[in-house]
């Protein structure tokens, strides 16, 4: 293909049935309003909150995405474990211990492009289960990557703004666009790095704002208020889509624009300038 850019579409964590119908509706008027080559989404909150399951899975190739990444609730749906071990475009973080199901990693045929893209999951550790070391862990996938492609993407599912820069520098110069995700709140910092990396510290979530990260939030207010346990329940109500583009020339794989999607916009009439 003639083409010199590569549109990646990313969907920061979709959380739930608001967020898979709000796909629904909009994702295939995305991928063609953005002209999107490579389609990525991050679905570990996609069913009920946590986890995923087959069905999911397929809905979302049927919408398009070509990739589906996880997190720390990846494992939350024992039924799955199975359809991990089969599907390679299904991800989970890299650096959970050896012996877990699921690949971390894939390098993948682009449709229509004579290139490869390799996507990476990583997960942090700060705040987090104290798992093996992303950077390691990183370092020795890339280098085996690089061996078919130098189109690389790594979704960083991280609690720590900090850990996800540490990560940043640490790749710029290797790999092509950096995401973060977990934290499920959209961070206004887009932008290109000094070696050609892409890289924003949090996509957001896919899911109701009408809550708190995406649960109801009376009851995750209790949590707070009361400091007991109490069973969160999907919130809906208020729901967006917050996504990513990023074109990366072919040639250089070096990112070229990122510019973040939130849809339908927030209100914001009632700020004061």
């Amino acid at each position: 293909m003639s083409k010199n850019l590569l549109n990646i579409l990313f969907i920061g964590d979709i959380v739930g049935e608001p967020g898979l119908s709000l796909l629904d509706t909009f994702l295939p008027s995305l991928i063609d309003k953005h002209d999107a080559d490579f389609v990525i989404a991050n679905g570990e909150n996609s069913h009920k909150g946590k986890g995923i399951n087959r069905s999911i899975i397929k809905r979302l190739y049927d919408l398009g995405v070509h990739v589906i990444t996880g997190g720390n609730h990846s494992f939350a749906k024992w039924k799955v474990f199975d359809y991990m071990k089969e599907d390679g475009n299904v991800l989970r973080p890299m650096n959970y211990p050896k012996g877990n199901p699921g690949y971390g990693f894939g390098v993948y045929e682009i449709p229509d492009f004579d290139h490869k893209i390799g996507v990476l999951n990583l997960q942090g550790r700060t705040f987090m289960q104290p798992i093996d070391d992303p950077f390691t862990t990183a370092d020795w996938v890339i280098e085996r990557m690089k061996e078919e492609t130098d189109l690389i993407f790594v979704d960083f599912h991280a609690e720590a703004t900090a850990e996800k820069l540490a990560m940043a520098w640490h790749l710029d110069g290797d790999i092509s666009v950096f995401v973060g995700t977990h934290t499920h709140v959209p961070t206004h910092d887009a932008r290109l790095f000094p070696n050609g990396m892409g890289y924003i510290s949090d996509v957001g979530m896919t899911g109701s704002f009408d809550s708190v990260l995406g649960m109801d939030k009376n009851t995750s207010m209790n949590r707070f208020k009361l400091g007991t346990p109490h069973r969160y329940r999907l919130a809906n109500g208020n729901n967006h889509l917050c996504g990513l583009v990023a074109k990366v020339d072919l040639e250089s794989a070096k990112c070229e624009h990122i510019e973040p999607i939130i849809y339908p916009s927030f209100n914001s009439s009632n700020l004061e300038d």
